[in-house]
């Protein structure tokens, strides 16, 4: 993404350029845009015109609006993109929490932003520890440890509940986790963001049916994405199924104990096949196919 060295140097020029091959091919621009804080209403007004100049549809990687100042703009950037997606493809997805997780940067620490530790390759030691407690022990500055740490990735707590419910909200956003697997202590949406949308927002808090929720991360993402006879249950669509309890599914994952699997889900199986029985775990099946745009 634009967010990123060396990516966050190309101008929008150099990304329309590259887009443009997309466009015979049926083609998205996906992207982690160059700016979710202060500059995020303009990195928005970047990317619609990548799509438009390009002649693609363009999808914003989990849409956000980062730092304390920027709190509550998501009311303001909504309406943009609804306004957009009358005159071009435009579609976001968003991850139920109000913390995100990247790689460690010394130059982005704000005193503002509290950061947890998620991996280090010379202090592994220190993954789930808050970055100033790290700091305290060791004597130094938060950003000198971040520094000793590197290199690194950290949770960081840099978005506001409201932000995150109106944006889950919005009729046609998708669910996506932005989970980082290779991490020694992950962010919790690892694990908990597809049964924290349907147990804490849809059943506990009603921000939305249980059917808005299960198309928001199905059917709505597979249409997106041109997935062919994916995200339905149908006759002749592929059989990607999760059994749950509407009563009880819940994600169990926390900041503190972020691996811990999600209740109440009962069975799921993919393209037919049972991959995973609750009290088993998963199944020896490997019924999983590459997906690709056009087909399913």
């Amino acid at each position: 993404g634009l967010y990123y060295p060396p990516n966050m140097m190309a101008p929008t020029e150099e990304v329309i350029a590259v887009a443009k091959a997309l466009r015979g091919a049926g083609g998205l621009y996906v992207t982690h845009m160059r700016d979710e804080a202060a500059g995020v209403v303009r990195a928005i007004e970047e990317t619609l015109e990548i799509g438009q100049h390009a002649g693609v549809p363009v999808v914003i990687s989990h849409h956000k609006c980062t730092m304390p100042e920027n709190f509550g703009r998501s009311a303001e950037t909504l309406p943009r993109i609804d306004a957009a997606a009358k005159r071009q493809g435009v579609a976001f997805d968003v991850y139920p929490y109000a913390a995100g997780s990247t790689v460690l940067i010394p130059d982005r620490l704000r005193p503002d932003v509290p950061v947890q530790l998620t991996w280090s390759v010379p202090h592994p030691e220190m993954s789930g520890r808050m970055l100033d407690d790290i700091a305290a022990g060791w004597g130094v500055s938060a950003r000198e440890a971040a520094e000793r740490l590197l290199p690194a990735g950290a949770i960081f707590f840099q978005m506001h509940e409201d932000d995150v419910r109106r944006i889950l909200a919005h009729p046609e956003a998708m669910i996506g986790s932005d989970g980082l697997p290779h991490d020694a202590y992950p962010h919790p949406r690892l694990w908990g963001t597809f049964p924290r949308v349907l147990g804490h927002y849809a059943r506990e808090l009603g921000l939305f049916s249980l059917e808005a929720a299960v198309r928001k991360m199905t059917g709505r993402t597979a249409a997106v994405f041109g997935l062919v006879d994916r995200g339905v249950v149908r006759e002749g669509a592929y059989a990607d199924l999760v059994l749950f309890d509407p009563a009880t599914v819940r994600d169990a994952a926390t900041f503190a104990a972020p691996t811990r699997p999600a209740e109440g889900i009962l069975e799921t199986w993919v393209n037919g096949q049972s991959a995973f029985v609750q009290g088993g775990g998963a199944t020896p099946a490997r019924a999983g196919r590459l997906l690709t745009r056009g087909r399913g």
